[in-house]
């Protein structure tokens, strides 16, 4: 009798209303939206904060860092659990995490609070994509990857807004904090909506499909892979905030601990795992350093662009997330047109062009060329979301959750550091030919993984450039600004500058590597299904 009532109890993604679906979808659309709002905040007001507390640049990056190594981590643990715990007490989870972030941001008046609440917001964001993405699969089982990519517009649709409001308030309010309660905004809105939703299970789970079966679709395989990625994290974020320090082979070592907790794993559900998911798993590598890793450098290149039209550069990112938002909305009529690994073979195409165009473009062609680069990004991570779900819905939560979670992962173990390592092989054996005394006083030894180069120290290169002011009978500089209209740069200051403008623009040439790559391998994968009688998704119970 328990048995029947249990069952009885259960509720399904077809058991549910057009209208319930409709508000189940908006209330995870906000709560994701809301995330969006607190990354916005973080990037317009780092600075500020950071002066008001004195906080070092260092600290500055510990603080916006904190809001986001915690997802992928978070994403992973909860996709073990989201099946036994439900959906709607972890949703509640997030929501007084997420509210908690923004209020105690407001009154924090420490570098340690700055840090802890940031964290908050990072587990609360964690949750959140660990619960949405497979409620939206469990919803649209018939249309995951369209819905999903609508589904991820509200990131955008919270870099936009959250950036527009602060913007727009900047005027009416004094000081950075009340920014940080803009959060709150589609916070309590998708808590309130989640109050009258009724909660499906996961499409596996309504299928019957045994727990175990969603542990083998990952396998030795995509375990050994996130799990060094995740020991990685760890152990830099470990060096940065305590004393330990942690090896100079860290790297090697993180490699080998994954592997092995990998073998473990496959050894306990007894499965290698899915070839194609592992690759998935592995393209998010070239996905993240293409999408995410990149952001960096082409903001920075849009910086002065806009700063000239007089446009608060702040801006750039609203751009960027415009087009974003704009084209992941009307992705079901994309995808009328084209299967996911197609799609995704076009991006490559738009997302390299773009790239390497804006490593030589100026003026006007900068804007072309950018909108270029954000058309392509856009459907990267909601379409290997879609794509994953579709092709492994027995993988529940877990497939899902892991893929994006390796690229969150990816963009800061390998993205940011091959592409620094990128600038740093292009700035140092400029700087050493045209400004030899500059080079020699900060030149220091670095690498990635196994490869070491030369790179230029900023800190040392700053601190040769003050002496050398001095010398010169030039005022100071203040690094932590821009310089004031009529600036007049030292002799090996102008060059460094130089360097640095081409460096980036080089950086560039060498990241329209990644979308090349999943140019190739997807087109590869659009092939083969077309080979094997075209793309299908695939649903439980047999029916394609």
């Amino acid at each position: 009798m328990n048995s029947a009532s249990s069952a009885a109890s259960v509720v399904k993604g077809s058991d549910l209303t057009p209208t319930e679906k409709r508000l189940l979808f908006w209330a995870s659309f906000l709560s994701l939206m809301a995330a969006g709002f607190g990354f916005a905040f973080r990037v317009a007001k780092q600075g500020t904060y950071g002066t008001a507390f004195g906080l070092s640049e260092q600290e500055v990056g510990q603080v916006f860092g904190a809001s986001l190594w915690p997802i992928a981590i978070t994403m992973i643990g909860f996709s073990l659990v989201v099946d036994r715990t439900g959906y709607k007490l972890p949703m509640y989870g997030a929501f007084a995490l997420q509210a908690i972030s923004g209020i105690g941001t407001y009154f924090a008046e420490s570098y340690g609070a700055l840090y802890g609440f940031a964290l908050c917001a990072g587990l609360g964001h964690g949750i959140v994509e660990a619960v949405i993405n497979p409620i939206c699969a469990a919803v649209y089982p018939r249309e995951k990857t369209k819905w999903l990519t609508i589904l991820h517009a509200a990131w955008p649709a919270g870099l936009v807004g959250g950036t527009l409001l602060i913007i727009g308030s900047e005027p009416l309010v004094e000081g950075w904090r009340i920014h940080a309660l803009w959060i709150l905004l589609p916070t309590v809105a998708y808590a309130v909506m989640y109050v009258r939703c009724r909660f499906p299970v996961d499409e596996r789970v309504e299928a019957g499909v045994p727990y175990i079966d969603m542990l083998r679709q990952v396998g030795f395989l995509g375990a050994a892979l996130a799990s060094f990625m995740v020991i990685y994290e760890i152990g830099n974020q470990t060096d940065s905030l305590t004393s330990w320090v942690k090896p100079a082979n860290w790297f090697s070592l993180s490699l080998y601990a994954g592997i092995g907790v990998g073998l473990v794993f496959g050894i306990v559900v007894r499965a290698v795992g899915k070839p194609l998911f592992f690759l998935l798993c592995v393209l998010m590598i070239p996905v993240a350093t293409a999408e995410l890793g990149t952001d960096g450098w082409i903001k920075g290149l849009m910086t002065p662009v806009l700063k000239d039209m007089t446009i608060n550069p702040a801006f750039a990112l609203v751009f960027s997330a415009f087009i974003m938002l704009l084209f992941r909305v009307f992705a079901g009529r994309i995808l009328g047109f084209f299967s996911p690994p197609t799609l995704l073979c076009l991006s490559g195409i738009f997302s390299a062009v773009g790239l390497w165009w804006l490593s030589s473009a100026t003026g006007i062609a900068i804007f072309i060329a950018f909108v270029l680069y954000a058309i392509g990004q856009t459907y990267y991570w909601p379409c290997v979301l879609g794509f994953t779900s579709e092709r492994y819905p027995e993988g529940g939560a877990l497939t899902l959750n892991t893929v994006s979670a390796i690229g969150l992962l990816a963009a800061g173990v390998i993205g940011t550091p091959i592409l620094g390592a990128a600038f740093d092989r292009s700035i140092e054996p400029a700087v050493a030919a045209e400004a030899p005394a500059l080079a020699q006083a900060s030149t220091k030894e670095a690498g990635f993984m196994w490869v070491k180069h030369e790179a230029i120290d900023p800190k040392k290169a700053t601190a040769f450039i003050d002496e050398e002011r001095k010398a010169e009978g030039l005022p100071a500089r203040d690094w932590k600004q821009d310089p004031p209209e009529g600036y007049q740069p030292s002799s090996s200051e102008k060059i460094y500058i130089e360097e640095k403008e081409k460096a980036g623009r080089d950086v560039l040439t060498f990241a329209a590597i990644f979308p090349a790559i999943l140019l190739v391998v997807f087109g590869m994968i659009a092939i083969y299904f077309r080979s094997r009688g075209g793309y299908k998704p695939i649903i439980l119970g047999g029916k394609k």
